[in-house]
């Protein structure tokens, strides 16, 4: 799949303005992000992009003046190019790695999690996929059913199912996240996670699950957690991510509608995670 990489530079770098103007652009379809000297690297599929995204019309005033470059990235051997660029392990308090398989292994690390890279898929660099890893290491999973919508690489089931859960349903609406969630499984020797390609309407009366995970979006978190609530047991955990902090009196209306309670909150630049329990 090729994507643009954009290179955002400003003539003076605020870490600050960067932070909020990757959150604009990611609201604008961009995916995958790398800090740099005086910017950042912001990347789209390429079927996504339009440049009048960029013009800086388009951002609040406060924005300050940026150049950006094009550049198309064909499709390619991930592991190399992330191995080359970019990639690094991500080690969360000494608890939880995720690697590429051609890094060392970690063996004070309790949770390795393996991943063959892939740009649309990620490789747990975001903030919200290390809030949800946070929240993964706190939670009681043991013997748990969980669902992982929106599965992307499938490092939260994966991870689910290292710290002990009987079963993982994953779902995502991108084949491509589907397929590469079961390369992910075959690299980790997971045997218990069911990964399935669509949304939540494939979702089943008779489903039913101790813990949801979902680390999508606003606008579908705000359409489908109703539909989470229903295959969540009573007293069920459901812990979300991939939304900013400006969205949580939204988020907040439909979980007191449908007897959610949420019981904390994790920030890290910007993006927010929540923790829930259900009210039955």
């Amino acid at each position: 799949m090729p994507y643009k990489k954009v290179k955002i530079i400003f003539p003076v770098f605020s870490y600050d303005m960067a932070s909020i103007l990757i959150v604009l652009l990611a609201e604008k379809g961009f995916e995958s992000f790398v800090e740099i000297t005086d910017g950042f690297e912001a990347y789209i599929q390429t079927h996504l992009f339009k440049e009048d995204i960029l013009k800086k019309e388009n951002f609040p005033d406060y924005i300050p003046d940026y150049s950006y470059s094009i550049e198309e990235i064909p499709p390619q051997n991930w592991n190399e190019y992330w191995e080359k660029n970019y990639y690094s392990p991500i080690v969360i308090d000494n608890q939880c790695v995720v690697r590429g398989s051609f890094h060392n292994e970690f063996p004070n690390v309790k949770y390795q999690i393996i991943i063959e890279p892939k740009m649309s898929f990620g490789t747990g660099h975001h903030e919200t996929t290390e809030m949800m890893i946070r929240y993964i290491l706190e939670t009681d999973i043991k013997g748990k059913k969980i669902l992982d919508m929106g599965c992307g690489s499938g490092i939260l089931g994966i991870l689910a199912v290292k710290k002990g859960a009987e079963k993982v349903t994953a779902i995502d609406i991108d084949n491509h996240c589907v397929e590469n969630s079961y390369e992910n499984c075959s690299l980790n020797n997971i045997k218990n996670m069911n990964i399935l390609q669509g949304d939540a309407s494939i979702l089943k009366p008779e489903d039913s699950f101790d813990v949801i995970f979902a680390n999508i979006n606003r606008n579908i978190l705000l359409e489908d957690i109703p539909k989470y609530n229903k295959v969540l047991k009573s007293n069920g955990t459901m812990i979300l991510s991939g939304f900013y902090m400006t969205d949580i009196e939204a988020i907040g209306e439909i979980l007191q509608n449908n007897n959610l309670i949420r019981i904390d909150l994790k920030e890290n630049n910007l993006w927010i995670a929540i923790r829930i329990i259900k009210n039955e």
